[in-house]
């Protein structure tokens, strides 16, 4: 299946000598939610500018839907839906008529049916005539939403969605996202919640200084890099480790009550059955044991600590 986003070998080098992206190439697929992480100034806005027509790549191609962004720009910016970071509306404008407003700068005609169907999606119709300077902020970001759905995009990029809206509001936002892929739109977002990303992704991305590190599925990614930690509470506490245990990747914590130890789960000899007859040949009893798998924070840290190595 052809990809509704086709990026090949792009890169922006600014006069400054800045090179914020450097060849970059990736394909998306259509219905998928793809996560780019990376920090601050890693290039993923400059990424999504781009695509979305604002800003001019240095080299390379960026098709939407078999649409060049730069020859045939009209028919590919009219796929694309976006969610900038900066909340910027008009203050005085009501709700509805900035959706309508936004509607009609893609040349579309007036749909009330439509309107309604987006505004009550993000429960933003019983505010539908308020102005915007009365909305909460993460009510203003909802209003930006339904501006980038104004026009019933195939692609919708949010960049920072959920940036300084609380957690519960910020659940709901991610239930949208789901209801908007399950309509079949494409989600590409950034986020510095990796919880967002290990919620509700297919594929994430890792960018960083520009490159692309990785692209990978969600689960492939987890199994991959994620690892596994045993922690064993012990009936009495150890004033050090055995001689040699620390090299086998165990420390100790609470007070010597607490033995760790970190293990791939995919191996086919994970050690666990070693160290726990250790433990009762030296006669350390086990009250406790429990496994913990590395969370996307662990491998998103891991693979910016291998990036920056290579």
């Amino acid at each position: 299946m052809t990809p509704i986003i086709r990026i090949d070998h792009l890169s922006k080098q600014y006069g400054s000598g800045t090179r914020a992206l450097d060849d970059v190439s990736l394909d998306i697929a259509q219905g998928e939610i793809l996560a780019l992480l990376g920090p601050n100034g890693a290039g993923k806005t400059t990424l999504i500018s781009i695509i979305c027509g604002l800003v001019v790549p240095t080299g390379g191609t960026v098709r939407v839907g078999g649409h060049d962004i730069r020859t045939d720009w009209r028919a590919a910016r009219k796929l694309i839906g976006l969610v900038p970071q900066e909340i910027a509306l008009e203050p005085f404008e009501k709700v509805a008529d900035c959706v309508r407003f936004t509607r009609g700068l893609y040349g579309e005609g007036p749909d009330e049916a439509y309107l309604e169907q987006v505004l009550r999606s993000l429960a933003l119709w019983d505010k539908r005539d308020a102005r915007t300077r009365e909305l909460s902020g993460g009510m203003k970001r909802r209003v930006l939403i339904a501006k980038a759905l104004a026009h019933r995009p195939k692609v919708l990029f949010l960049d920072e969605p959920t940036a300084g809206v609380d957690v519960h509001l910020r659940r709901e936002m991610w239930q949208v996202v789901r209801d908007l892929r399950a309509s079949g739109v494409t989600i590409i977002l950034t986020t510095h919640y990796l919880e967002e990303a290990e919620d509700m992704a297919d594929r994430i991305g890792v960018i960083d200084k520009g490159r692309l590190l990785l692209v990978r599925p969600k689960a492939e990614l987890m199994g991959e890099f994620g690892r596994k930690r045993l922690v064993v509470d012990l009936d009495r506490p150890l004033e050090a480790l055995p001689e040699g245990w620390d090299e086998r990747g165990l420390s100790l914590g609470q007070g010597g009550r607490q033995l760790s130890y970190d293990y791939d789960g995919r191996a086919d000899r994970t050690g666990i059955g070693h160290l726990l007859a250790d433990l009762n040949a030296r006669g350390i009893g086990v009250r406790d044991v429990a496994t913990r798998q590395s969370s996307l924070e662990d491998v998103f840290l891991s693979l910016l600590e291998r990036g920056a190595a290579q």
